[in-house]
């Protein structure tokens, strides 16, 4: 008697997909439509490499959540700093690499609230990204190129003056250009409370720079 493990078949013998089928179909779309999920398994598997293309590609974003939490353009980078740590340290725990940017952003965020209740504690770096420049990454916001230096400060400060529940939706929808369904994933929102607190967050900011641009 053969014992051995036999491969489940794709589709039975009327042509419906098996259920261990559709989860393997599905793992494979989702990997061919987010080029970040292989990248993101190297990470897990202690890639340096594919932890600065990580970082590369999305240390923006992440900059952009812990503004958002902040409200803080002075600490952004030592939090970011923590943040992209605490994704090197802690990559081998994620159990679902297609599931990567909701997972940093907890991470960023949490890095940022905890920022924002006690100072910053001295950290050593991991080993092998002592040399790793966290610091190269743009300080000029995307849209400083369309703004007076002046527009800009009163545009920010006015951001910055929001709800953190309305700051951060704000950031992620028109300074980070996430979609809705991404946005409302990752805060774990309705997309009908997403759209309620974005419109709030436009109101807030239209009082407050009235009569200033």
């Amino acid at each position: 008697m053969n014992l051995a493990p036999t491969a489940a078949p794709l589709f039975d013998r009327r042509g419906r997909a098996g259920a261990s089928s559709l989860v393997t179909m599905a793992m494979a779309v989702t990997a061919e439509l987010d080029p970040d999920v292989p990248v993101v398994e190297a990470l897990k598997a202690g890639d340096e490499r594919a932890f600065a293309e990580l970082w590369r590609r999305h240390q923006r974003w992440v900059r952009g959540v812990i503004f958002a939490v902040l409200g803080d353009p002075s600490r952004v980078d030592d939090v970011a700093q923590q943040a992209w740590w605490s994704v090197w340290e802690r990559a081998g725990s994620l159990r679902d690499p297609r599931c990567w940017r909701a997972w940093v952003y907890r991470l960023a965020r949490n890095a940022a609230i905890d920022a924002g209740r006690e100072r910053r504690r001295d950290r050593e770096s991991p080993q092998g990204l002592a040399t790793f420049n966290f610091r190269s990454a743009p300080q000029r916001p995307p849209d400083e190129s369309l703004l007076e230096a002046e527009q800009h400060r009163m545009v920010m400060e006015a951001i910055r003056g929001l709800p953190a529940r309305y700051r951060e939706p704000f950031v992620l929808r028109h300074l980070e250009g996430w979609s809705y369904r991404e946005i409302a994933e990752t805060l774990g929102l309705p997309v009908d409370t997403l759209e309620t607190r974005l419109v709030r967050a436009r109101r807030l900011l239209r009082e407050a720079l009235d009569g200033k641009l």
